[in-house]
Order: structure tokens, then C-alpha cells, then sequence
């Protein structure tokens, strides 16, 4: 299980890393208006939540009390490369985290604002919490770049193409065996 919710979480972590490796400084600031955030403070927000969720996962609330959430919404970098920095340090946070789960304690109680949950559910939660904003990074590095964006999946046009790859590539696998 621990296996699956790493590859899970490096999956979505490449979507972030592949984004940010087509901005330049100024598009990782870049806000739609004031009510908007940019890809900076997304990436406050994500890497302060796990920091906070992550550190001592099993044994301490994931809403650890020196956590200011409200300040993950007001941008404090000044550069792309910190923000790449603190980034990094919300996901070595996270799989140093995952790294302590086992087969013994999945189902294991630990608390996030004081509520409980199984260890799965708690993973699953991030699972859903961090897509959700990574998405949100991919979709404003998608509206800067606009025409020169590279595509992080299959390119318009080329679902077949890639369907017949892939059936062909597990055929081989399966032959393998």
C-alpha cells in the first residue's frame, strides 16, 4: 500500500516539476486578479500543509499548532528558485512521512484538527487535497504559456496513437512473464 501512495504522490509532484521548468520568474508571480492565487502561493499553501501534516505523522495532529495557514495565502518569496526550494522541502517532508507507514499501522488512528483517522484515510485525503492544487498550477502554467506550453500528458490529437503504444508496450510486458 505504502508503494502505491509513493508512486501516487511522485506522479503528482511530476506535474508540478515539469510546470515550474517552463516559467520563468515572473509567470510563478503571475496572479488573474487580487482574489487569485498565483503559482507561488499554491505552493506555500501545498508545501506549508504538508510540513504541518507530514512531520511526526503518526504521532502528533496533523495541524500542528506553529502552522499559519491564513500567512500560506500571502506571497513572501522573492524568487522562482525559492519557491522551488520550499517546494522540495514540503515533499521530502511527505515522503520521509510516508516512509514510517507499514502494514502494521494502516489502520493505525492519527488526528488532524483533532479528528480521527486511519492512517489510509489520512494518506487519501492528501491524495486528494494536493491534485486538487497542482491542478491548479498546471492550469495557470497552461494559461501563460499559452501557445508555447508543453504538454504534461497526451497531445491533442494523439489518443489513439498513445492507446495503441501503451496496449503494445503491457502486451510485450505480459509476454514477458
Amino acid at each position: 500500500m505504502k508503494d502505491l501512495f509513493i508512486k501516487r504522490f511522485k506522479y503528482y509532484k511530476s506535474l508540478g516539476d515539469k510546470s515550474f521548468g517552463q516559467l520563468s520568474d515572473e509567470q510563478i508571480f503571475w496572479q488573474y486578479n487580487d482574489e487569485s492565487n498565483s503559482i507561488a502561493i499554491l505552493v506555500k499553501h501545498i508545501a506549508g500543509n504538508m510540513l504541518s501534516r507530514w512531520t511526526n505523522f503518526l504521532t502528533e495532529d496533523g495541524e500542528k499548532p506553529w502552522r499559519n495557514r491564513d500567512d500560506e495565502f500571502v506571497n513572501t518569496f522573492k524568487t522562482k528558485q525559492e519557491v522551488i526550494e520550499y517546494w522540495e522541502t514540503g515533499w521530502k517532508c511527505l515522503f520521509e512521512g510516508l516512509d514510517q507507514i507499514n502494514d502494521e499501522n494502516l489502520h493505525h488512528t492519527v488526528y488532524l484538527r483533532g479528528e480521527a483517522h486511519s492512517v489510509i484515510d489520512a494518506v487519501c485525503r492528501q491524495l486528494a487535497h494536493y491534485p486538487y492544487h497542482i491542478g491548479q498550477i498546471v492550469y495557470i502554467a497552461k494559461m501563460v504559456k499559452n501557445d508555447d506550453w508543453k504538454t504534461l500528458s497526451i497531445e491533442r490529437n494523439k489518443s489513439q496513437e498513445f492507446n495503441n503504444e501503451m496496449k503494445n508496450k503491457f502486451s510485450e510486458e505480459k509476454l514477458g512473464e
